[in-house]
């Protein structure tokens, strides 16, 4: 099941409730759903039109998938260079996504960890290779999908953070994507 207003709405809530001027970051969890749900009303009006284009999300019983949450964090955050914490994080991301054990050539994470090897000689930021050219229509570059889980979340959470050089997450990166994601799924059971 794809991200709706209503998801969004539910999201923003929660992040109105956990703060204590009763607002929402403009670049966070609630507003990458939100983007998701634009995004998915704008593009895939008739739901059959999107699950048909997406049947790993609807042979694993539906929810928000991995791919679906990488694609809105190109959304969220998609003006960001990729440094290595996002590459790690993206590569978390698709291992759970595809039940492999390691990335695929010519893969979302392949292509994260060569943009963060990049930027990293890069000096100029418009010289740096952005978050949204690689995680942009990212759920066509997997192989196989799925909802993202609390345990997805965790896992790439860790990853993001111990790649960090401050030991944190974006808040409205790659981990904070798939643990919206997550919640959102779990809320829906």
């Amino acid at each position: 099941m794809p991200a709706t207003r209503k998801d969004a709405e539910w999201v923003m809530g929660a992040e109105m409730m956990n703060d204590s001027n009763l607002t929402t970051q403009p670049a966070g969890v609630a507003a990458s759903i939100a983007a998701a749900a634009r995004l998915n009303q704008r593009q895939h009006s008739p739901i059959d039109s999107y699950s048909s284009k997406h049947d790993s999300a609807s042979e694993h019983g539906g929810g928000i998938t991995i791919g679906e949450a990488l694609e809105a964090t190109a959304l969220t955050a998609g003006k960001k260079p990729v440094e290595w914490s996002d590459a790690v994080a993206i590569q978390a991301a698709e291992v759970r996504a595809t039940g492999r054990t390691s990335i695929m050539p010519g893969g979302v994470a392949a292509a994260a960890q060569s943009a963060a090897t990049l930027n990293a000689r890069a000096t100029r930021d418009e010289d740096k290779t952005k978050l949204a050219n690689i995680l942009a229509n990212a759920t066509s570059k997997l192989p196989s999908d799925k909802p993202s889980t609390r345990k997805d979340a965790e896992g790439v959470m860790g990853a993001e953070m111990r790649n960090d050089p401050n030991l944190t997450t974006d808040p409205a990166g790659v981990a904070a994507s798939i643990a919206a994601a997550a919640r959102l799924n779990q809320g829906h059971k």
